[in-house]
């Protein structure tokens, strides 16, 4: 199979950077999300897991992608998928309004991009949160990670982030 590479982005900021799918590595998720293209939505900054930002989204797979190529520990350029039940993002602590998109969903599907060292995936309520590793950013982190620093400092109200097929 030839590489397959993807788009991230966050519009308001008009910052991009390009993607390689790990298909070696998560060919269920990496299927799963290239035949879901495009997919995105507002974009959050992680308060638990640090140098993380993540779009919450409706279930995109016909059945969910199993915990492979899963890690606790991302690194820069890591894009990671995560299933969560609604009922686990619904209280104000995390930082969800009652008016969030994702808010009485049963199931959402969080895909992460990670763009700087560091990052440790636990939770205080739940524990370890492993994620699936589906993608690595090959090109333009640099740009990205200083538009997600600009996010963490200036908020993210308004922008989105995105995955497109390159």
């Amino acid at each position: 199979m030839a590489d397959r590479f993807i788009e991230v982005s966050l519009d308001k900021r008009g910052v991009t950077c390009t993607a390689k799918l790990l298909d070696d590595r998560a060919p269920l998720t990496c299927n799963a999300v290239w035949d879901a293209l495009p997919l995105g939505g507002d974009v959050y900054h992680a308060k638990y897991a640090r140098n993380e930002i993540y779009a919450l989204i409706p279930p995109f797979a016909p059945e969910e992608p199993p915990l492979e190529n899963p890690t606790i520990t991302p690194i820069p350029g890591d894009l990671c998928y995560f299933t969560f039940s609604g009922t686990q993002l619904a209280t104000r602590s995390y930082g969800y309004d009652t008016q969030a998109a994702h808010q009485g969903r049963p199931t959402v599907v969080d895909l992460a991009l990670f763009y700087e060292r560091n990052n440790l995936l636990i939770n205080g309520d739940a524990g370890w949160v492993p994620g699936i590793v589906w993608g690595a950013v090959v090109d333009g982190l640099d740009r990205m990670a200083d538009a997600c620093q600009d996010l963490w400092r200036a908020g993210a109200l308004g922008e989105t982030l995105n995955f497109r097929r390159a």
